[in-house]
């Protein structure tokens, strides 16, 4: 077979510099800049070949470094890397060639020293380099070998499992770190899975205390083991320390002060905080709109109008999106930093931050707005807004009862109110949601592709078939354009035969493929995180789908790196970089949210809050403070007596009005469990607003609605700070435990040692001094000698002590 011992391939296009200038000027400039490009990398020692592109214009350039010159970058990268501190042995010219390079560090060292600065000892031939600004891609092939025996080797005993040294010597440290992070976190979700079967089935199901605590534990675990993990991991790839030898960005401008920077950082928080402002501007707006006021219309097309949240969704939300991430890349460019993992971690907070925003403001709307307020919310809108409404668009049209377009009947309020909603979102999130992103990753690439090429056939038939009309025309070569593609592969026919061909349709294939970016897929499980941690308590088998989903990612996470995208650039790096801090934000946050739902809405919180109240008097009048402990217990936890005695029967009949409206039906007995699946959404409407007590919108309920939020805010207060306390003790014994008994840490601090004490013998200082003197060193003058003897050979402190005795 065919196959070229290609390192990288530099995609170059003739004519996408500038708009404004004509052909024959582009045409100057690309070859001046294409000659440049050819010198420049035959003068550094490398081999380097173009040959034709996917269409008119462009230039696949193949480049292959000779041994000796990747012998000499061996020798460089390995000194800096010791010098450095990084846990490799120095490397000499002579034992360079003696090392066995993986394929991604061979790509990686050609890579970089393609386009590195010259600073680094580096090119400068890169894409964010203006001096290049007619080069698209440069990018390593894909080894198809390897990928086929990739995707065959998961099996559905070990389909859960990655061979993380195969991957890393295939696509570098960065692609393993990220399978390592997905393999040990679909591991580590076997327990909030277990534990939500069991909650869902046996521990009465929603807003369960007891599985909202140990799902707020295991995130913190699961976190701070990882956060050991990946140092561990940087240890056994030999990368710990990697960032200490990171080469400049082409786009760092030097000698700029730290504190401009620094500056430059903090002025692009209040930009990010408007965007973000307007952005939960617009979903609250979508939200009020889809939940209360697409349930009162009655006018005609009421069925197309329930779809016109989801169209207002997708018609603003990803431009504004698009809007934001162009200028968040423009801000992070300004603050101009000088290494490429801190420009990813800075762009990659910013697109995070609004991307967790989308994600989860809706079920914090529902959960604290939606439930709580809906039905003061719907009346709000009824009286203040769609009755005047109503009275302008209808003309001497009796309104009472709700005829019109509008529902103003405050009556038939608690029955558009939805007590499951919650629950919905969650299934839509963790279930639905997940299953179209697969296909999109998967299956929609392969129907774009079979569209495109379908289209291709057509372009071709139809050309050929003109061509064949105009073959008697005064042009002797028939259509231009039609033979003008066939004389130039008859071309390369010529020149290197049918292999050489079929090896450059493969490469112009990949080509045409996007760019592999890690943020996808990173966000997408730290998203996924996030639901299991902070909302699962909505809805515990979270936990179960996320695990059945994630098993299944692994392998279409392989497919869609080899099949849908160009090889990625292996790229050195001890950790996850700013996800790392992602994670460790949702735990906190789960404490929070965890803490707040299961206070709002738990219908076994009574008897919860009761035994833990027992028990906290008892010790506190154990130690004496049995009065003040009751007094706090009194006046915070919601119980039957205490709720009734401390803040009244409306907070009594709130707190039943919220367990029931967040979906608690089957707490009361009203409503058969044995009925609940064969009853309908208007049924369990019905049935959750006979079950809500008082009036949800009456201002005895609202006032009391909101003493309880207010004390849901104090408890999640409570549960930060023991967050914070779990956690400390948590990443003490995890680092305890895990790093300190460690073997890839043991063999690092022994190779410490050896590095320190081969110092010492290229120092001449390595031999122990003997702490005895030597009697055969150089004996001083006798007189000199017998002062020193005297001194040595007398002791006045019994003498001192006995005078002392004596005088008393």
């Amino acid at each position: 077979m065919f196959a070229p011992d290609v390192d990288l391939v530099i995609a170059f296009r003739v004519g996408s510099a500038s708009k404004t200038t004509t052909r024959r000027e582009e045409g100057r400039k690309a070859e001046k800049q294409y000659t440049r490009l050819l010198e420049t990398l035959q003068y550094a020692g490398l081999k380097a070949v173009g040959r034709r592109g996917e269409g008119l214009g462009q230039i696949l350039v193949f480049i292959t470094c000779p041994e000796e010159v990747l012998k000499n970058l061996v020798v460089r990268e390995r000194r800096s890397d010791f010098l450095s501190g990084l846990p490799v042995t120095p490397v000499t010219p002579d034992t360079a060639s003696t090392l066995a390079l993986s394929p991604a560090d061979r790509i990686r060292l050609v890579h970089a020293y393609i386009s590195s600065t010259p600073t680094d000892g580096g090119l400068g031939i890169s894409t964010d380099n203006p001096e290049w600004d007619l080069i698209e891609s440069i990018s390593p092939l894909q080894n198809r070998a390897f990928n086929e025996q990739w995707i065959k080797v998961w099996k559905p005993q070990n389909i859960a499992s990655v061979d993380l040294n195969n991957v890393r010597e295939q696509f570098g440290d960065a692609i393993a770190y990220y399978f390592a992070f997905l393999s040990s976190y679909t591991h580590w979700l076997v327990i909030p899975a277990a534990l939500g079967f069991l909650a869902h089935f046996t521990a009465g199901g929603a807003y369960n205390p007891l599985y909202s605590v140990a799902v707020a534990v295991w995130s913190i675990c699961f976190v701070e083991w990882w956060r050991v993990h990946e140092r561990i991991l940087g240890l056994r790839f030999g990368t710990r320390g990697a960032f200490k030898v990171e080469r400049r960005r082409a786009q760092y401008v030097p000698n700029m002060p730290w504190y401009t920077r620094e500056i430059r950082i903090l002025a692009t928080l209040p930009i990010i905080a408007l965007f973000g402002f307007v952005l939960v501007s617009i979903l609250t707006a979508i939200f009020v709109f889809e939940a209360f006021i697409t349930h009162l219309y009655e006018g005609p097309g009421k069925s197309v109008v329930g779809f016109s949240p989801t169209i207002l969704f997708v018609l603003l939300v990803p431009r504004f999106l698009a809007l934001y991430q162009a200028l968040a890349v423009a801000l992070t460019r300004w603050e101009n930093h000088k290494h490429q993992s801190t420009y990813t971690a800075s762009l990659t907070l910013k697109t995070f931050a609004l991307g967790a925003l989308v994600a989860y403001s809706g079920l914090a709307l529902s959960a604290f707005v939606y439930v709580p307020f809906g039905e003061g919310v719907m009346r709000f809108v009824q009286e203040r807004w769609l009755k005047r409404v109503e009275l302008k668009s209808l003309v001497g049209g009796d309104t009472s009862g709700g005829v019109g377009v509008w529902n103003t009947d405050a009556g038939i309020v608690r029955k558009k109110l939805n007590p499951g909603r919650l629950r919905d979102q969650m299934f839509a999130f963790t279930v639905t949601n997940q299953v179209v992103g697969t296909f999109m990753e998967i299956g929609l690439p392969f129907v774009l592709r079979a569209v495109e090429s379908f289209r291709a056939k057509q372009n071709a038939s139809a050309n050929h078939h003109d061509g064949k009309s105009r073959s008697g025309s005064n042009s002797p070569n028939g259509s231009p354009d039609g033979l003008k593609k066939k004389v130039v592969f008859e071309d390369e026919k010529e020149r290197g035969g049918l292999e050489e061909r079929v090896f450059l349709e493969r490469v112009r294939a990949e080509e045409k493929l996007p760019e592999y970016n890690l943020f996808t897929d990173y966000n997408e499980m730290v998203v996924q995180f996030g639901y299991v941690a902070l909302w699962s308590t909505i809805w515990p088998l979270a936990g179960v789908m996320a695990l059945i989903n994630n098993i299944f990612e692994l392998r279409s996470d392989a497919f869609k790196i080899t099949v849908h995208h160009r090889r990625p650039v292996p790229v050195r790096t001890d950790t996850i970089g700013p996800w790392l801090d992602a994670l460790t934000f949702l735990t906190w946050l789960s404490a929070l949210t965890n803490s707040a739902l299961v206070y709002l809405f738990s219908p076994s919180l009574t008897n919860t809050t009761n035994a833990v109240s027992q028990v906290a008097l008892k010790a506190a009048q154990f130690v004496g403070l049995g009065e003040i402990v009751g007094a706090l217990l009194n006046a915070t936890l919601v119980t039957q007596e205490g709720v009734a005695t401390v803040v009244g029967e409306a907070s009594e009949k709130a707190a039943e009005h919220l367990v029931n409206a967040a979906g608690g039906l089957l707490a009361n007995e009203s409503l058969n469990p044995n009925t609940l699946n064969s009853t309908s959404a208007e049924d369990l409407a019905s049935a959750g607003a006979a079950n809500w007590g008082l009036d949800g919108s009456s201002s005895l309920t609202y006032g009391a609605t909101k003493d309880l939020l207010v004390k849901a805010v104090l408890v999640a207060l409570v549960a930060s700070h023991a967050y914070f306390i779990v956690k400390g003790l948590v990443r003490h014994v995890v680092e305890k435990v895990y790093w300190a008994g460690s073997g890839e840490v043991a063999e690092w601090e022994r190779q410490e040692k050896e590095k320190r004490e081969n110092g010492l013998v290229e120092m001449g200082i390595h031999k122990i001094v003997n702490i005895r003197a030597e009697k055969d060193g150089k004996k001083p003058a006798a007189a000199e000698e017998d002062a020193v003897k005297t001194f040595w050979e007398h002791d006045e402190g019994v003498d001192e002590i006995q005078r002392v005795v004596k005088e008393a």
